[in-house]
């Protein structure tokens, strides 16, 4: 019994081995088999009974033709094809066959038909000893109300008739098994042909394996190739779609990376110049401990100027963070707010902070309601004015504007500077990028101000957008306004 199992094992995983080709080929196969092996067995039930129908018919007729001559002329029964006839006399439920019938040598199973059948036609298939299986039709000639009379009996030998089906099942299975070769071999040279599309596919996905992923995001090999039916189309047009989701998710994956470098290199030397700073003025108060108390004073205000400077570009690092990573805390409170109130704070402080730009303030007399944070949507408006009064020279004129129209909030800062470059202004709002790639505060602070600007606006449903050209810089902001 186990080695019955162990063979069985091994030839289910071979099948599980085998190419799908192979298996849906003798799968048809299979199937084709359970098919012709019900169509010739019915075909073989039904020629059987056919078969014997018409010797049932045959003795019928036989029988028929015989009965009114043997009523009048008491002869002997007409002898037809090899069958045995005989005429049996009846008498106290004994049936003795009458001169000059044709019987087998042991008479016995007859007789007991005959026997039978003095009370009207019968029909049985019964085993002669030695001579195979017969069809016996009996009916009565003559007959009397206490069961006596006579009996016609014919029995026709089956030899033929099982010779003839034995034939025909012969037949069936050598044309049955002709026709599952034919299947097996012109089906698996069709699936064959029918599975080169799938083929394909699975070559072009071993050319994907071959790639080194980790140097490029390109992948330049397709599914190509047409036929296979619709299915096969369908399945050809999901693999690259799959294909080039999976390229321009490694290609965003990429990008991710090199943001992620260049941010920890520029925060890490953005970090590194205040706190070079701090460290030296350190030392120096240190040094000059017993100097005069301004001299003193003056390190300790340098210091605290770097300690205030790095504070403020962590406070950026960690609103960014915040920003990137919604699930660990909620980076804004929106509550129901007027912009036209923030706006004027900001022009305010804008105006007391930097009073070497002139500026210009266009609000609205009635409010305009937001669902927002004010204190981040202030600190979008001071980081625009800010990057303004930053990036142009003294004097240059700033204007702040806030309007509403088509379910939006719109606020844009102005400023009639030299403008920024179109290579600039793709890049403009990633985090630590500067236009004059320096790395100093006095060419315009650490770069994450409109890093900040358009994360806040994107995490209010918004959107920010730069149009900008000599003489005419404009940032405008997008807010939705509640429905």
């Amino acid at each position: 019994m186990n080695r019955i199992g162990r063979w069985a094992r091994r030839w289910y995983r071979a099948w599980r081995a085998s190419r799908l080709g192979t298996r849906l080929a003798f799968g048809l196969g299979a199937l084709s088999l359970v098919v012709f092996a019900i169509v010739g067995a019915l075909t073989v039930e039904l020629m059987h009974d056919y078969l014997n129908r018409r010797l049932d018919e045959q003795l019928k007729t036989s029988q028929v033709a015989q009965v009114p001559h043997l009523r009048e002329s008491k002869d002997s029964p007409e002898v037809v094809y090899s069958w045995y006839s005989a005429v049996f006399a009846v008498r106290e439920g004994h049936a003795v066959p009458q001169p000059g019938s044709t019987l087998p040598d042991d008479v016995r199973p007859l007789a007991r038909i005959a026997e039978e059948a003095t009370s009207g036609d019968l029909f049985r298939t019964i085993g002669l000893p030695g001579q195979g299986s017969y069809r016996v039709r009996a009916c009565p000639v003559e007959t009397s109300q206490n069961g006596t009379g006579t009996v016609l009996l014919s029995a026709a030998p089956q030899a033929d008739l099982d010779n003839t089906v034995q034939q025909l099942m012969l037949i069936e299975v050598i044309a049955f098994l002709i026709a599952l070769a034919i299947l097996v071999v012109v089906g698996r040279m069709v699936l064959r042909r029918g599975l080169r599309p799938l083929s394909d596919m699975a070559g072009t996905a071993h050319d994907i394996a071959s790639h080194d992923l980790t140097a490029t995001a390109d992948l330049p090999v397709r599914a190509s190739g047409t036929g296979g039916g619709a299915e096969v189309e369908e399945l050809r047009t999901a693999f690259n779609l799959m294909v080039s989701h999976i390229e321009s998710s490694l290609a965003a994956r990429t990008e991710a990376n090199d943001r992620l470098r260049r941010f920890v290199a520029d925060a890490s030397h953005e970090l590194r110049t205040p706190l070079t700073s701090i460290r030296g003025y350190a030392d120096l108060f240190r040094y000059a401990a017993a100097n005069e108390p301004e001299e003193r004073e003056a390190h300790l205000e340098k210091i605290r100027a770097e300690t205030a400077r790095m504070s403020v570009l962590v406070d950026d690092l960690l609103l960014l963070a915040r920003l990137d990573a919604r699930d660990v805390e909620p980076p804004v409170r929106p509550r129901r707010m007027d912009l036209t109130e923030i706006a004027a704070a900001a022009a305010d402080a804008f105006r007391a902070g930097r009073p070497g730009h002139p500026l210009t303030v266009s609000i609205p007399g009635e409010p305009v309601l937001l669902h927002a944070d004010p204190a981040r949507l202030r600190q979008v408006l001071d980081n625009l004015l800010a990057n303004a009064a930053v990036h142009t020279a003294e004097g240059t004129p700033v204007e702040l504007a806030v309007t509403a129209a088509d379910g939006m909030a719109v606020a844009a800062v102005t400023d009639a500077g030299p403008g920024i470059s179109a290579e600039d202004q793709q890049r403009i709002f990633d985090r630590f990028y500067r236009v004059d790639n320096s790395r100093t505060r006095a060419a315009g602070g650490t770069g994450l101000g409109l890093s900040v600007v358009h994360s806040l606006v994107a995490e209010h449903g918004g959107t920010v957008s730069l149009d900008s050209r000599p003489g005419r810089t404009v940032f405008t902001v997008r807010l939705p306004l509640p429905s």
